[in-house]
């Protein structure tokens, strides 16, 4: 079976144009999560752009997380949060104001060490690579490692995949990013990704 699919909102989008844009893009094949990046954006813009898109992703029918940030998912009415930074305290801390109904997700996995640490913590998800820029080829081994070896879900980010690569690592979930969003119609890229797919599935 083909992995479902993950979308990474991009960076810095312009915060004007990219709900409707993002609403295009869902309008396409399933899109199971959206994570909404924070990049750059202080916290103002940030949470104003994060409601924005919780309700645009979950009339789409996604789960829409938040980036480190377990106060905004609960005041905007996110899925949950993806922690990406402070470790396993933090991932604790999130677990416990989340679960069991929230989604707990972690990503920032440097090692098999990282991966053990943090898939223990009653996660919903494990992500391996990073939320935007180059391929990490050491991300691909590590999450095909997980996927044979552990229940929790692994999420394999591979922000420049081109439509035609194979994604070898079983793991139950594709995450995308720059590959979508740095082309000239993201709608039409993420379809042509997801119809080659589906075509190796």
């Amino acid at each position: 079976m083909a992995p479902q699919l993950y979308l990474i909102t991009p960076a810095d989008p312009d915060l004007a144009q990219f709900p409707r844009q993002l609403m295009s893009v869902l309008t396409g094949p399933e899109i199971a999560a959206l994570l909404v990046r924070r990049g750059s954006l202080d916290d103002a813009a940030y949470a104003e752009l994060a409601e924005r898109l919780v309700q645009i992703g979950q009339a789409a029918g996604a789960a829409v997380l938040v980036e480190d940030d377990v106060a905004l998912a609960r005041s905007i009415g996110a899925d949950g949060v993806h922690v990406t930074t402070g470790g396993t305290k933090a991932i604790r801390a999130a677990a416990s104001a989340l679960k069991p109904d929230g989604i707990v997700g972690v990503g920032n996995v440097r090692s098999r060490h990282d991966a053990m640490s943090f898939g223990e913590l009653d996660v919903d998800y494990v992500m391996f690579g990073p939320l935007g820029g180059d391929i990490d080829p050491q991300a691909a081994e590590l999450a095909q490692w997980w996927a044979e070896t552990f229940e929790v879900p692994a999420v394999h980010s591979n922000p420049a995949a081109a439509p035609d690569a194979e994604d070898a690592t079983g793991a139950e979930f594709l995450a995308l990013s720059d590959c979508v969003w740095s082309k000239g119609d993201p709608a039409a890229s993420l379809a042509a990704f997801a119809t080659a797919q589906k075509a190796k599935a």
